[in-house]
């Protein structure tokens, strides 16, 4: 079916919006393809930014396409478009993990006004890597943020003190094994920016967005810096009450990897239009031990995905995207 076409500029802002996105140290696992005949927006994992120690299965690179997704879906809403989506459509071809068609929305409503909603807060959704206050995340609050996870189909829950504690010290458990394994400090250094690279960087993650080191407290996330001196970069005291909630999914394949993204980023841009701060932890999921002692033995069920902090204090700082032209290659047909 040939749909009425959209111009390129409308097309290059939805993936912008897209690419916003949070993904494993910054790495953006992700390339779009517009099918222009057919108004289609491919989704496809960039397997050339894989992380094979840390990532082996491609499940964080799945996560972190599936929020680049759902950012796409706001965009769309936004722009007055109803995307339907189509998850993992070719069973062949696995690097294909979702196909977009672009048709116009209602004339006289929003497609998902939900959605639309969420849409300032994709520019101002950044992780903090900065101390928050000790203030608890109010009740009602957790509640919107359970229920943007569960229409996305997975599961939000807040971890209690013990369990938060519990989890942190899982994070120092995998910080010691990375230190402690080579391929492990390589394929981190491959995406942290240090000195004049970080300003010119259009991916991974720049030594202004490592964060201070703690004196005191803890949180959940790896220290980007390593071994490596960062100048300027100073040490804190942390909240001791740590706010973490964690993100969780029934089953634990492909395409509950990218529902999982949907979930996370439906849950960031809510918490950001909330006035929360917001950082995330895959820390202890990266290795199959680890993670199945991040679940609450208590009341947790399914598979955790991505250990998420909360609360209040200062945004974090943008960091780098790659510019359009390097994710988006435009597919029209061939004249004959």
């Amino acid at each position: 079916m040939v749909t009425q076409g959209l111009d390129a500029g409308t097309v290059a802002s939805l993936v912008e919006d897209a690419t916003a996105a949070p993904s494993m140290h910054n790495a953006q696992p992700w390339a779009f393809r517009h099918v222009t005949a057919e108004d289609v927006l491919e989704l496809r994992a960039d397997l050339t930014r894989a992380m094979p120690r840390t990532d082996p299965d491609h499940r964080a690179l799945h996560i972190g396409c599936g929020a680049a997704l759902f950012n796409l879906r706001v965009a769309a809403v936004h722009g007055g478009l109803a995307p339907e989506v189509r998850l993992l459509p070719d069973p062949g071809d696995d690097r294909l993990l979702a196909v977009v068609r672009l048709v116009p929305g209602p004339a006289d409503r929003t497609p998902d006004a939900g959605l639309a909603r969420l849409h300032p807060a994709i520019r101002r959704r950044h992780t903090s890597r900065h101390p928050f206050t000790e203030r608890a995340v109010p009740e009602p609050v957790r509640q919107t943020l359970r229920e943007a996870a569960a229409q996305e189909g997975a599961e939000l829950s807040f971890a209690g003190e013990w369990h938060a504690e519990f989890v942190l010290d899982l994070v120092r458990d995998a910080e010691s094994r990375d230190l402690a394994d080579p391929s492990g400090r390589a394929e981190l250094e491959r995406w942290t920016r240090l000195g004049p690279e970080a300003d010119t960087a259009v991916d991974g993650v720049p030594e202004y967005a490592f964060g201070p080191r703690r004196s005191g407290g803890r949180a959940p996330w790896r220290d980007f810096a390593g071994r490596r001196p960062v100048a300027g970069q100073g040490t804190v005291p942390f909240e001791h009450t740590q706010h973490l909630a964690l993100l969780s999914t029934r089953g634990d394949r492909p395409a509950d990897w990218l529902a999982a993204g949907q979930a996370l980023e439906r849950v960031l841009l809510a918490a950001t239009l909330e006035g929360l701060a917001t950082s995330l932890s895959s820390h202890p999921l990266e290795s199959p031990d680890l993670r199945r002692l991040t679940r609450d033995p208590r009341s947790g069920s399914g598979q955790v995905q991505m250990v998420l902090r909360l609360g209040y204090g200062p945004e974090g700082p943008a960091t780098p995207r790659r510019p359009v032209r390097d994710v988006l290659t435009v597919v029209r047909p061939v004249d004959g």
